[in-house]
Protein backbone atom coordinates (compact mmCIF):
# COMPACT_ATOMS: atom_id res chain seq x y z
CA UNK A 1 0.00 0.00 0.00
CA UNK A 2 1.16 3.58 -0.59
CA UNK A 3 2.34 5.87 2.21
CA UNK A 4 -0.99 7.61 2.84
CA UNK A 5 -2.87 4.33 2.83
CA UNK A 6 -0.34 2.90 5.29
CA UNK A 7 -0.83 5.86 7.62
CA UNK A 8 -4.60 5.41 7.52
CA UNK A 9 -4.30 1.66 8.10
CA UNK A 10 -2.02 2.08 11.13
CA UNK A 11 -4.19 4.86 12.55
CA UNK A 12 -7.16 2.53 12.39
CA UNK A 13 -5.24 -0.24 14.15
CA UNK A 14 -4.19 2.18 16.88
CA UNK A 15 -7.72 3.47 17.40
CA UNK A 16 -9.04 -0.06 17.75
CA UNK A 17 -6.30 -0.81 20.27
CA UNK A 18 -7.29 2.07 22.55
CA UNK A 19 -10.27 -0.02 23.62
CA UNK A 20 -7.88 -2.55 25.19
CA UNK A 21 -7.04 -0.10 27.97
CA UNK A 22 -9.24 1.71 30.48
CA UNK A 23 -9.10 5.07 28.72
CA UNK A 24 -11.79 7.73 28.25
CA UNK A 25 -13.76 7.45 25.02
CA UNK A 26 -12.55 10.85 23.84
CA UNK A 27 -8.90 9.73 23.76
CA UNK A 28 -7.29 10.65 20.42
CA UNK A 29 -4.17 9.53 18.56
CA UNK A 30 -1.60 11.89 17.09
CA UNK A 31 1.27 10.41 15.06
CA UNK A 32 4.72 11.10 16.50
CA UNK A 33 6.83 9.02 14.14
CA UNK A 34 6.74 6.22 11.60
CA UNK A 35 9.84 4.06 11.53
CA UNK A 36 10.04 0.41 12.60
CA UNK A 37 6.77 1.09 14.40
CA UNK A 38 4.05 3.70 14.32
CA UNK A 39 4.24 5.74 17.52
CA UNK A 40 1.38 7.96 18.66
CA UNK A 41 0.71 10.40 21.46
CA UNK A 42 -2.58 9.62 23.16
CA UNK A 43 -4.26 12.87 24.17
CA UNK A 44 -7.02 13.11 26.77
CA UNK A 45 -8.67 16.15 28.31
CA UNK A 46 -8.57 15.02 31.92
CA UNK A 47 -5.14 13.40 32.30
CA UNK A 48 -1.54 13.56 31.03
CA UNK A 49 -0.80 12.13 27.56
CA UNK A 50 0.36 8.57 26.97
CA UNK A 51 2.39 6.98 24.17
CA UNK A 52 0.99 4.13 22.07
CA UNK A 53 3.13 1.97 19.82
CA UNK A 54 1.81 -0.12 16.95
CA UNK A 55 4.57 -2.64 16.44
CA UNK A 56 5.82 -3.53 13.00
CA UNK A 57 5.05 -7.09 11.89
CA UNK A 58 7.84 -9.67 11.54
CA UNK A 59 10.33 -7.64 13.56
CA UNK A 60 9.94 -8.69 17.20
CA UNK A 61 8.12 -11.67 18.64
CA UNK A 62 5.77 -11.26 21.58
CA UNK A 63 8.49 -12.71 23.81
CA UNK A 64 10.93 -10.22 22.32
CA UNK A 65 8.67 -7.28 23.14
CA UNK A 66 8.18 -8.60 26.68
CA UNK A 67 11.96 -8.83 27.07
CA UNK A 68 12.26 -5.18 26.07
CA UNK A 69 9.62 -4.17 28.63
CA UNK A 70 11.36 -6.24 31.31
CA UNK A 71 14.73 -4.58 30.74
CA UNK A 72 13.24 -1.10 30.80
CA UNK A 73 11.53 -1.96 34.07
CA UNK A 74 14.75 -3.37 35.53
CA UNK A 75 16.82 -0.34 34.45
CA UNK A 76 14.43 1.98 36.24
CA UNK A 77 14.01 -0.17 39.35
CA UNK A 78 17.58 -1.43 39.73
CA UNK A 79 19.85 1.11 37.99
CA UNK A 80 17.89 4.28 38.64
CA UNK A 81 17.58 5.14 34.94
CA UNK A 82 14.13 6.46 34.16
CA UNK A 83 12.63 4.69 31.15
CA UNK A 84 9.16 4.31 29.57
CA UNK A 85 7.00 1.98 31.65
CA UNK A 86 4.30 -0.10 30.04
CA UNK A 87 0.66 0.14 31.12
CA UNK A 88 -1.33 -3.05 31.59
CA UNK A 89 -4.50 -3.46 29.56
CA UNK A 90 -7.92 -4.43 30.85
CA UNK A 91 -6.89 -8.08 30.66
CA UNK A 92 -3.81 -7.52 32.83
CA UNK A 93 -1.37 -7.89 29.90
CA UNK A 94 1.12 -5.26 28.71
CA UNK A 95 1.10 -6.48 25.10
CA UNK A 96 -2.22 -6.35 23.30
CA UNK A 97 -3.13 -7.82 19.91
CA UNK A 98 -5.28 -6.42 17.13
CA UNK A 99 -6.25 -8.53 14.14
CA UNK A 100 -6.89 -6.50 10.99
CA UNK A 101 -10.35 -7.13 9.59
CA UNK A 102 -9.15 -6.42 6.05
CA UNK A 103 -5.97 -8.53 5.95
CA UNK A 104 -6.07 -10.83 8.97
CA UNK A 105 -2.68 -9.44 10.00
CA UNK A 106 -1.89 -9.56 13.73
CA UNK A 107 -0.38 -6.42 15.25
CA UNK A 108 1.11 -6.10 18.72
CA UNK A 109 0.32 -2.89 20.60
CA UNK A 110 1.90 -1.41 23.73
CA UNK A 111 1.00 1.66 25.75
CA UNK A 112 3.44 3.65 27.89
CA UNK A 113 3.42 6.40 30.44
CA UNK A 114 4.61 9.68 28.92
CA UNK A 115 8.06 10.74 30.15
CA UNK A 116 8.59 14.46 30.68
CA UNK A 117 11.77 16.08 29.43
CA UNK A 118 13.45 17.73 26.48
CA UNK A 119 16.04 16.50 24.01
CA UNK A 120 19.53 17.81 24.77
CA UNK A 121 20.55 21.01 23.01
CA UNK A 122 22.47 20.02 19.88
CA UNK A 123 23.99 23.46 19.30
CA UNK A 124 26.96 22.31 21.41
CA UNK A 125 27.31 18.52 21.52
CA UNK A 126 30.09 18.24 24.09
CA UNK A 127 28.07 18.36 27.32
CA UNK A 128 25.16 16.31 25.93
CA UNK A 129 27.58 13.59 24.83
CA UNK A 130 29.14 13.49 28.28
CA UNK A 131 25.64 12.80 29.60
CA UNK A 132 25.11 10.22 26.89
CA UNK A 133 28.34 8.40 27.69
CA UNK A 134 27.66 8.36 31.42
CA UNK A 135 24.17 6.88 31.07
CA UNK A 136 25.46 4.31 28.54
CA UNK A 137 28.06 3.18 31.05
CA UNK A 138 25.38 2.74 33.71
CA UNK A 139 23.23 0.72 31.32
CA UNK A 140 26.15 -1.52 30.35
CA UNK A 141 27.06 -2.15 33.99
CA UNK A 142 23.48 -3.17 34.62
CA UNK A 143 23.36 -5.39 31.54
CA UNK A 144 26.47 -7.30 32.66
CA UNK A 145 24.73 -8.27 35.90
CA UNK A 146 21.12 -8.63 34.78
CA UNK A 147 19.86 -12.21 34.49
CA UNK A 148 18.12 -12.60 31.15
CA UNK A 149 14.59 -14.03 31.31
CA UNK A 150 14.15 -17.61 30.14
CA UNK A 151 12.04 -16.41 27.22
CA UNK A 152 14.67 -13.87 26.13
CA UNK A 153 14.31 -13.11 22.43
CA UNK A 154 15.94 -10.05 20.91
CA UNK A 155 17.86 -9.16 17.76
CA UNK A 156 21.60 -9.78 17.69
CA UNK A 157 23.80 -6.93 16.48
CA UNK A 158 26.96 -8.92 15.73
CA UNK A 159 28.66 -8.82 12.33
CA UNK A 160 26.12 -11.15 10.75
CA UNK A 161 23.17 -9.31 12.28
CA UNK A 162 24.47 -5.91 11.20
CA UNK A 163 25.88 -6.41 7.71
CA UNK A 164 26.31 -10.14 7.17
CA UNK A 165 24.20 -12.88 5.64
CA UNK A 166 21.45 -12.55 8.29
CA UNK A 167 21.43 -8.75 8.57
CA UNK A 168 18.46 -7.49 10.58
CA UNK A 169 17.85 -4.56 8.24
CA UNK A 170 18.71 -6.17 4.94
CA UNK A 171 21.63 -5.91 2.53
CA UNK A 172 23.64 -2.69 2.79
CA UNK A 173 24.49 -3.09 -0.90
CA UNK A 174 20.91 -2.08 -1.68
CA UNK A 175 21.28 1.24 0.09
CA UNK A 176 19.95 4.25 -1.85
CA UNK A 177 22.33 6.10 -4.14
CA UNK A 178 25.19 3.60 -3.93
CA UNK A 179 27.46 3.78 -7.02
CA UNK A 180 29.54 0.88 -8.36
CA UNK A 181 32.90 2.42 -7.37
CA UNK A 182 31.58 3.07 -3.86
CA UNK A 183 30.34 -0.51 -3.67
CA UNK A 184 33.85 -1.79 -4.40
CA UNK A 185 35.32 0.31 -1.59
CA UNK A 186 32.71 -0.75 0.90
CA UNK A 187 33.06 -4.44 0.05
CA UNK A 188 36.70 -4.14 1.12
CA UNK A 189 35.61 -2.30 4.26
CA UNK A 190 33.13 -5.04 5.13
CA UNK A 191 35.81 -7.71 4.87
CA UNK A 192 38.19 -5.73 7.06
CA UNK A 193 35.45 -5.21 9.64
CA UNK A 194 34.91 -8.96 9.79
CA UNK A 195 38.60 -9.58 10.50
CA UNK A 196 38.92 -6.89 13.16
CA UNK A 197 35.68 -7.80 14.93
CA UNK A 198 36.69 -11.44 15.07
CA UNK A 199 39.98 -10.43 16.70
CA UNK A 200 38.20 -8.05 19.10
CA UNK A 201 36.03 -10.89 20.35
CA UNK A 202 32.76 -11.19 22.22
CA UNK A 203 33.76 -11.53 25.85
CA UNK A 204 31.09 -10.67 28.42
CA UNK A 205 32.99 -7.47 29.20
CA UNK A 206 32.62 -6.32 25.58
CA UNK A 207 29.43 -7.93 24.31
CA UNK A 208 25.99 -8.08 25.91
CA UNK A 209 22.58 -6.41 26.07
CA UNK A 210 22.66 -2.93 24.49
CA UNK A 211 20.21 -0.19 23.58
CA UNK A 212 21.72 -0.03 20.06
CA UNK A 213 20.10 3.31 19.18
CA UNK A 214 21.14 5.52 22.07
CA UNK A 215 21.27 8.83 20.22
CA UNK A 216 20.53 12.30 21.58
CA UNK A 217 17.06 11.95 20.05
CA UNK A 218 16.42 9.12 22.50
CA UNK A 219 17.49 11.05 25.59
CA UNK A 220 15.30 13.37 27.61
CA UNK A 221 16.59 15.81 30.24
CA UNK A 222 14.31 16.78 33.12
CA UNK A 223 15.50 18.67 36.21
CA UNK A 224 19.06 17.54 35.57
CA UNK A 225 18.07 13.87 35.23
CA UNK A 226 18.94 11.96 32.05
CA UNK A 227 16.13 9.69 30.84
CA UNK A 228 16.28 7.09 28.06
CA UNK A 229 13.51 6.21 25.59
CA UNK A 230 12.93 4.01 22.50
CA UNK A 231 14.33 0.59 23.33
CA UNK A 232 12.80 -0.99 20.23
CA UNK A 233 16.18 -2.02 18.78
CA UNK A 234 17.74 -3.25 22.02
CA UNK A 235 19.44 -6.60 21.70
CA UNK A 236 22.75 -8.40 22.02
CA UNK A 237 25.78 -6.62 20.62
CA UNK A 238 29.11 -5.01 21.41
CA UNK A 239 28.86 -2.31 24.06
CA UNK A 240 30.86 0.00 21.80
CA UNK A 241 28.08 -0.30 19.25
CA UNK A 242 26.12 2.00 21.54
CA UNK A 243 28.75 4.68 21.01
CA UNK A 244 28.53 4.12 17.27
CA UNK A 245 24.76 4.44 17.43
CA UNK A 246 25.16 7.69 19.37
CA UNK A 247 26.81 9.32 16.34
CA UNK A 248 24.35 7.89 13.81
CA UNK A 249 23.93 10.19 10.81
CA UNK A 250 26.61 12.66 12.02
CA UNK A 251 29.63 10.44 11.37
CA UNK A 252 31.02 12.85 8.77
CA UNK A 253 30.55 15.96 10.92
CA UNK A 254 33.66 18.13 11.42
CA UNK A 255 34.93 17.87 14.97
CA UNK A 256 33.42 14.45 15.60
CA UNK A 257 36.60 13.41 17.43
CA UNK A 258 35.85 15.95 20.17
CA UNK A 259 32.30 14.63 20.46
CA UNK A 260 33.60 11.07 20.85
CA UNK A 261 36.10 12.23 23.47
CA UNK A 262 33.21 13.77 25.39
CA UNK A 263 31.28 10.49 25.24
CA UNK A 264 34.33 8.60 26.51
CA UNK A 265 34.82 11.09 29.35
CA UNK A 266 31.22 10.60 30.42
CA UNK A 267 31.41 6.84 30.05
CA UNK A 268 34.45 6.60 32.30
CA UNK A 269 32.48 8.30 35.07
CA UNK A 270 30.33 5.19 35.38
CA UNK A 271 32.10 2.27 33.64
CA UNK A 272 35.47 1.01 32.47
CA UNK A 273 36.90 1.27 28.97
CA UNK A 274 40.32 -0.05 27.97
CA UNK A 275 42.78 1.58 25.59
CA UNK A 276 42.33 -1.37 23.22
CA UNK A 277 38.60 -0.73 23.13
CA UNK A 278 39.08 2.99 22.54
CA UNK A 279 41.40 2.23 19.63
CA UNK A 280 38.69 0.10 17.98
CA UNK A 281 35.96 2.77 18.09
CA UNK A 282 36.30 3.58 14.33
CA UNK A 283 35.51 -0.07 13.57
CA UNK A 284 32.16 0.19 15.32
CA UNK A 285 31.34 3.54 13.75
CA UNK A 286 31.98 2.02 10.32
CA UNK A 287 29.93 -1.06 11.18
CA UNK A 288 27.01 1.09 12.27
CA UNK A 289 27.28 3.30 9.19
CA UNK A 290 26.93 0.30 6.87
CA UNK A 291 24.06 -0.98 9.00
CA UNK A 292 22.30 2.37 8.59
CA UNK A 293 22.85 2.22 4.83
CA UNK A 294 20.98 -1.08 4.87
CA UNK A 295 18.22 0.46 6.99
CA UNK A 296 17.73 3.32 4.52
CA UNK A 297 17.40 0.81 1.68
CA UNK A 298 14.90 -1.40 3.49
CA UNK A 299 12.82 1.40 5.04
CA UNK A 300 12.15 3.86 2.21
CA UNK A 301 8.83 4.98 3.75
CA UNK A 302 10.31 5.87 7.15
CA UNK A 303 10.26 9.58 7.92
CA UNK A 304 14.03 9.73 8.42
CA UNK A 305 14.75 7.83 5.20
CA UNK A 306 12.66 10.31 3.23
CA UNK A 307 14.55 13.18 4.84
CA UNK A 308 18.03 11.81 4.10
CA UNK A 309 17.44 10.56 0.57
CA UNK A 310 20.36 9.34 -1.55
CA UNK A 311 23.16 11.44 -0.02
CA UNK A 312 24.11 8.95 2.67
CA UNK A 313 25.98 6.55 0.39
CA UNK A 314 28.56 9.12 -0.68
CA UNK A 315 29.47 9.96 2.91
CA UNK A 316 29.60 6.27 3.79
CA UNK A 317 32.08 5.59 0.99
CA UNK A 318 34.24 8.52 2.10
CA UNK A 319 34.29 7.17 5.64
CA UNK A 320 35.19 3.78 4.22
CA UNK A 321 38.21 5.20 2.40
CA UNK A 322 39.43 6.81 5.61
CA UNK A 323 38.90 3.59 7.52
CA UNK A 324 40.87 1.54 5.01
CA UNK A 325 43.75 4.03 5.12
CA UNK A 326 43.85 3.83 8.92
CA UNK A 327 43.42 0.09 9.46
CA UNK A 328 44.31 -1.76 6.26
CA UNK A 329 47.44 -3.89 6.75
Amino acid sequence: MDYEAQLAYLQNIGEQALEKWALPEEATLNLLSLSENATYRVDMSDRPPLVLRVHRTDYHSKKGIQTELDWMNALQGEAGIKTPQAILGKNGEAIQEIVSESSGEVRYITLFHFIDGEEPDESDLIEPFKRLGEVAGKMHNHAREWVLPEYFDRLVWDYEGCIGASANWGDWRLGPGLESHQLSTLEEVAELLKVRLRAFGQSTQRFGLIHSDIRLANLLICDGETRVIDFDDCGLGWYLYDLASAVSFIETMPGLDKVIEAWIEGYLRSAELSEEEIKEIPTFIMLRRLTLLAWLGSHPDADLAKEIGNTFAEGTAALGEEYLQAFRA
